[in-house]
């Protein structure tokens, strides 16, 4: 077991280390010259050129990127282009509301679209199975953006029993925080939902028909024991991966729903830094975020070793 774990700790590592040369290379990969759109229409060919020394533009490849690895692994992030402060600073100012978002997202998501896939596999044929997989495929047809302007309309708007958009530090209750992050979280997690419910129900149908579902069925064993002691207990692996990968639809879609709710978390700082090509936030941002992508996923890994104890050989 312990071998199988530090292999797949080691095995992050290059993962990490191509992660970090490509979100290095956005700034050579962005159309035109990065230091000609921070200096404007109206700069001079000196105004740009003491913009590329600045940046650092001036200098090789390799060796900005080497500079640039150092720093990180010494906690720097680089410092923001328009605003000169730290980008370490600015992510540690906006990380709640986003980490908040994600949190609450998830604990809905598995909350309802676990028993809703065990449900619509129970109920194979039914009104009930097809009520289930209809709301998966409206799930994924509906953008966020979309659902979120819907929901704060007539939630928030017409209701008015939400806020429409902003966000409440936790440290000031637990219902104003839980309030602002109602509809922010509905209109993310829907996609999530669909996606975990299809994989779940899929899963469930093909252990239901194993022997040992027949056989606990034949010993008297009561409905719901078999679905969620035995049944979703075996299907568990399938679910937890699809709720690994499905970290990646939270990361991306925090972007447009902070942006949809006038949340002031990470997304809205990506979006911002990306209209200003403010180059270091973004690549700490992506940095972050493709950091807590792989390290979830290594998580995954490592718990597949409890639910199924074949992976560990």
């Amino acid at each position: 077991m312990w071998a199988y774990i530090i292999r797949r700790v080691l095995a992050t590592i290059p993962v990490m280390a191509f992660v970090a040369l490509f979100v290095f290379s956005l700034l050579y990969l962005a159309p035109g010259d990065p230091a000609a759109v921070i200096a404007g229409d109206q700069a001079t060919p000196d105004d740009v050129e003491r913009i590329r020394a600045s940046l650092g533009l001036d200098r090789p490849y390799l060796v900005r990127f080497s500079e640039w690895v150092f720093r990180i692994l010494q906690g720097d992030l680089g410092t923001s282009i328009f605003t000169n402060l730290p980008v370490g600073h600015m992510i540690a100012q906006r990380i709640e509301p986003t980490l908040s978002l994600m949190i609450v997202t998830l604990c809905l998501a598995l909350s309802i679209a676990i028993p809703m896939g065990v449900v619509a596999a129970w109920k194979q044929g039914t009104w009930i199975d097809r009520a289930v997989m209809g709301f998966a495929v409206l799930g994924f047809s509906v953008p966020v953006f979309v659902v979120g302007y819907l929901l704060a309309y007539v939630f928030a708007l017409e209701l008015d029993w939400f806020p429409v958009q902003g966000y409440t530090p936790f440290a000031q209750g637990f219902f104003p925080w839980i309030e602002n992050l109602v509809l922010p979280a509905v209109a993310l997690g829907g996609v999530y939902i669909a996606l975990i419910a299809r994989i779940t129900r899929a899963t469930m149908l093909e252990v239901l028909q194993q022997d040992y579902i027949r056989t606990a069925r034949a010993k008297g064993a009561g409905q719901s024991s078999i679905l969620f002691l035995h049944a979703l207990k075996n299907a568990a692996v399938p679910i937890v991966t699809v709720v690994g990968i499905g970290i990646a639809l939270l990361i991306g879609g925090a972007v447009v729903t902070e942006s949809v709710f006038a949340i002031p978390g990470l997304g809205r700082l990506t979006v911002d830094a990306i209209l200003r090509r403010d180059y270091p936030v973004i690549q700490g941002v992506v940095l972050l975020f493709s950091f807590v992508y792989v390290l979830v996923n290594l998580g995954i890994d490592l718990l597949y070793t409890f639910l199924d104890p074949r992976i560990r050989y």
